[in-house]
């Protein structure tokens, strides 16, 4: 897993939140990042799983590793640097769990290196992640590597900027998981059906477009097919649903799952993830989420 590391700072509201004014409320703080949630509810569900990213040498940083490899994760290759704090995700919910908005303060992870991706990180690897909070130049330098390797690369975008710097950088990826503004980004097009033919084109070979309560669509260069999401019994924090639903995917894949049975796996440990206050679901397995199926 490459990607972002950092500490979500969670912020809830206890009633409709009112714009211009303080709402009363509670706080929650948790290890998160996108790369850092996908690998360990990937290490959660089993499947030995390393993280390749960049933290500070602050007291934030040494908790974040210390959680991560707590959840099973291998963290050596994860770099310190003394230059900028460990990134923060500062996030307002609603009171239904929502988000509102949300700040990411990510300095450490934009000074992640394509000489920090070793190619033995890559090389030994069954598959590889890696998510768009990293630069260009890392994602395109993972993707060749891989390439060498013969090691699929899935991209999570994890927002419409960061999708739009990435357009070019997408051929020869085997899974690409963007909402539907990102992926009007990534293809440059509004238009679904289109941008899902663009995507194919530049040789992404799946493209699963998410849509949150809505399900998915999982669109192959052979077809596509929509699934409904798992409902949750009851939404109390969508942070870090989407890292699930992503993780859950590729272990199920590496098992063996066709892409449509990996979705909705993936759907199944999101629906466990909005259920919980953490931003991994602390009690998360593969048994778990099979019950929800």
């Amino acid at each position: 897993m490459v990607g972002g590391a950092n500490v979500d700072v969670k912020a809830q509201s206890a009633a409709p939140l009112v714009a211009a004014t303080s709402n009363p409320g509670h706080t929650h703080l948790s290890a998160g990042g996108v790369g850092r949630n996908i690998a360990e509810n990937l290490a959660r569900l089993g499947r030995s799983t390393r993280l390749v990213s960049v933290v500070g040498t602050d007291s934030l940083g040494d908790d974040l590793l210390e959680r991560t490899a707590a959840g099973g994760v291998d963290v050596h290759a994860v770099r310190r640097t003394p230059d900028h704090p460990t990134g923060t995700y500062t996030a307002v919910l609603d009171d239904a769990g929502e988000l509102a908005v949300a700040v990411a303060a990510m300095d450490a992870i934009d000074t992640l290196s394509p000489a920090d991706v070793a190619e033995e990180l890559i090389g030994d690897a069954a598959l590889v992640v890696v998510d768009g909070n990293v630069s260009a130049a890392v994602v395109a330098h993972v993707v060749e590597v891989a390439r060498r390797h013969g090691v699929p690369v899935a991209l999570d975008p994890v927002s419409v900027a960061k999708a739009a710097r990435l357009a070019s950088y997408l051929g020869g990826l085997a899974l690409v998981t963007p909402n539907t503004d990102e992926l009007a980004a990534l293809a440059g097009t509004t238009d679904r059906a289109q941008a899902l033919d663009v995507l194919h084109e530049r040789g992404v070979a799946t493209v699963w477009l998410r849509s949150g309560r809505d399900g998915s669509r999982l669109s192959t260069t052979t077809g596509s097919t929509v699934l409904a999401a798992i409902p949750a019994a009851r939404v109390v924090d969508v942070t870090g649903a989407g890292d699930a639903m992503l993780a859950a995917y590729c272990h199920a894949v590496l098992d063996g799952a066709d892409p449509a049975d990996a979705a909705r796996y993936g759907h199944a440990a999101a629906a466990l993830t909005v259920a919980s206050t953490a931003t991994v679901h602390p009690d998360l397995s593969d048994d778990l989420v099979r019950s929800l199926l």
